[in-house]
């Protein structure tokens, strides 16, 4: 018996529907995951690949309620700012000078603080945190020294030999396709205004390449020119490559541009014991009320990564010796907690605080910024008072209340004003009525 044209269409109809309905239900989850995997540590082995994801999916999950800054919470006193905005950043300068501590200004003092055992690295993910996008902003460039100021790049002596054959091909390169460019512009009529300005960009582009490769050749003369400097950056460069080697059954070879990025991620999943035992503390509060991981999104930062992060994240501090250098700080992610979440952590760093062993601050920008101190207690008032002497004033708290009122003032003011120029007549009445 044939199948009737009616049965046909049906059936037709309902593999649309299934097909749709599929797009439905897998595109949005599909983008769900690849949003996730942004954040993803690099460094993550396949088989923890899913309990990673499936922590920053509880992380991420939809509590129906309010969370993050839309959330009604109230910020207990412990975690805003002091009176004068410079004691907070103060108070963890003077920790680092009482306790004369070692920070790591580049790559290569973080390896050699993580070879002495001063730092503990963390796991991407455990029952009770997980390392939320922590060193997201690390890149596959080679690495570098950073002194005073400026970065160097490391190589070891086939790589050096490498990089000046490539600044050679490449300046050979440019001339020539300079030369052919400014011919090209000989030969152009003057009408053809259109063809010439092209022309002339692609000589300026080429020119200010050309120019940027010359100084950087100039740059490697003057670094590695010097047996004894050459032989510095040759002997940071292999301390760098004795910890790839060491770390995750040689999982990083440092000539390679991925494996590169691989390893800042995983030195920069490190803290001090002091800071991880505290972390530890917070995270294990939070899992054990709500049954989630603690999101951590910052560790130890390096100056040099430092610098690079301040450009695009404001609470990223350029001071002298920022806090996360040191290895005691981290940042707690609150932008996926309900109030409920936000008041258990709070009410926990506000107990630390208390007892002296962390300084905190809940930052605009969905972080609450701990800092550990290494024997459980605020550094010395003097060492402070010091520390103060070194950071650039800012607006104390009545400062900024004083600036608000005046402009909360000025703003009437100016309304008031553009609603006589508005209604010149409502307001002339007003004026009899006096």
């Amino acid at each position: 018996m044939k199948p009737k044209r009616t049965d046909f269409i049906f059936l037709t109809w309902i593999s649309v529907l299934s097909i749709a309905f599929a797009a439905l239900v897998i595109a949005p989850r599909w983008k769900q995951n690849s949003a996730l995997s942004s954040l993803l540590p690099v460094v993550v082995r396949p088989t923890a690949v899913n309990s990673w994801a499936a922590a920053a999916e509880h992380v991420k999950e939809d509590r129906g309620e309010p969370v993050g800054k839309q959330a009604a919470v109230e910020t207990p006193s412990q975690l805003r700012h002091y009176s004068d905005t410079r004691r907070f950043l103060a108070t963890q300068v003077a920790e680092v000078v009482e306790q004369k501590l070692d920070t790591s200004q580049d790559f290569v003092e973080l390896a050699s603080l993580l070879n002495q055992n001063q730092l503990v690295q963390l796991q991407p993910v455990t029952d009770n945190y997980i390392l939320f996008g922590v060193g997201g902003s690390a890149d596959s460039e080679p690495f570098s020294r950073y002194v005073n100021g400026k970065s160097v790049n490391l190589f070891d002596q086939n790589g050096l030999q490498q990089e000046y054959a490539r600044l050679a091909e490449s300046q050979t390169t440019l001339t020539n396709q300079i030369a052919g460019l400014k011919q090209g512009l000989r030969n152009v009529k003057r009408r053809e205004r259109s063809r010439r300005a092209g022309l002339q960009a692609q000589v300026s582009a080429a020119e200010k390449a050309l120019k940027l490769s010359r100084e950087n050749k100039a740059a490697l003369d003057s670094t590695y020119g010097k047996e004894a400097t050459r032989q510095q950056l040759f002997a940071a460069n292999e301390s760098l490559a004795q910890l790839g080697r060491k770390l995750e059954g040689n999982a990083f070879d440092i000539a390679n541009g991925a494996a590169r990025r691989q390893l800042k991620i995983r030195m920069l999943s490190s803290l001090r014991p002091a800071a991880l035992d505290v972390l530890n503390e917070i995270a294990a509060s939070y899992h054990e009320k709500f049954n989630r991981p603690l999101p951590v999104t910052s560790l130890v930062r390096p100056d040099e990564y430092q610098l690079e992060l301040s450009k695009t994240n404001a609470n990223a501090t350029r001071i002298e010796t920022p806090p996360h250098s040191t290895g005691l700080a981290f940042d707690i992610l609150y932008r996926y907690m309900t109030a409920a979440e936000q008041l258990q952590v709070m009410t926990e760093l506000a107990r630390l605080k208390d007892e002296g062993r962390i300084e905190v601050l809940r930052e605009n920008r969905d972080h609450y910024h701990v800092f550990a101190f290494v024997e459980g207690a605020r550094p010395g008032e003097k060492f402070v008072a010091a520390a103060l002497g070194g950071i650039r004033p800012g607006k104390t708290a009545e400062a900024r209340v004083a600036k608000a009122r005046s402009e909360a003032h000025h703003a009437s003011r100016k309304t008031s004003a553009v609603q006589k120029q508005v209604n010149p007549v409502k307001a002339t009445r007003h004026r009899k009525r006096r």
